[in-house]
Formats: C-alpha cells, structure tokens, sequence
C-alpha cells in the first residue's frame, strides 16, 4: 500500500515521502495516529497544500525533544531494588521502573520513551540507558541499580 508520511518514522521515511508498506501496518496503525495518508491524487494535492505546516510542527516537535534532551543530559537516576544472593535482583528493573524513576525525580518521560536492548536489568550495577525522546532525538542517562 502507498501512503505519504506526515511526520518522520524510523526505518521508514521522513516527511512528505511517499512509501509502499504493508497494508495492515497502514490502516491499523500509521493511518489512526495520523502518521500518514494514503496515497492518492487528493491527498497529494492536500498534503502539498499544508506542508509548510506540517514542517513547523515536526521542527517544534523537534524544538521540544532537544529541550527535554538537554534536561536530561547528565541525569543519574538510582532505584533501590530487593536483592538475592550475589547481587541478583528478585524480579528486574525495566522500563516502566525507569520511567517512574525519572517522573519522580522531575521529569516527563515516558514508558515507550525508554530503549533497553538488552532486556530488563536482573543484577545489581550501574547501567547506561537509552532515551529516545525523538526519532532524531536521543540521550544517555545512567540507572544505578543499589540493594535495598
């Protein structure tokens, strides 16, 4: 299926670029949020009429991303975690412990927000995780991971 993108995804394409996906990942996800259009002669027409507005809100969104990266630049988050034997932890530490962790200390961060290619964290230790506030956007935070 060919939809035009309205905004800039990952591994996809940027704004105002015409791309071929499957059309479920279309309509069930990319044309619901408003990440894309299909591609067709009114939609073109459409888009090209509202680009310049389009690209003022992707650029403040970017505004915004790189304001937040710059908060969060040399923030050290510590989660006080039961432990086992060894250092192991009983359960792990994922991203929605991060999250909470940075919400509480001030900052607005989501669930989603937080990449942990890894996987959850099962030991005790100090970890660099990384914040993708953006698709251009992104920052390194350390989690120190302390026994209870």
């Amino acid at each position: 299926m060919n939809i035009i993108l309205l905004e800039r995804v990952n591994n996809l394409g940027d704004l105002g670029d015409e791309v071929v996906v499957k059309p479920g990942f279309a309509r069930n996800y990319l044309i619901p949020k408003g990440i894309a259009v299909q591609a067709n002669r009114d939609n073109r027409a459409l888009f090209e009429e509202r680009r310049a507005e389009l690209e003022a809100a992707a650029n403040e969104k970017l505004g915004e991303a790189s304001g937040r990266a710059a908060k969060l630049a040399d923030t050290v988050v510590t989660i006080v975690v039961k432990t086992g034997e060894e250092g192991r932890l009983y359960g792990s530490v994922g991203t929605q412990d991060i999250a909470d962790a940075l919400v509480s200390i001030g900052h607005d961060i989501s669930r989603s927000e937080v990449r942990m290619p890894e996987g959850a964290i099962r030991l005790i230790g100090e970890y660099d995780i990384s914040i993708q506030l953006h698709s251009d956007v992104s920052v390194d935070i350390k989690v120190n991971v302390v026994p209870e």
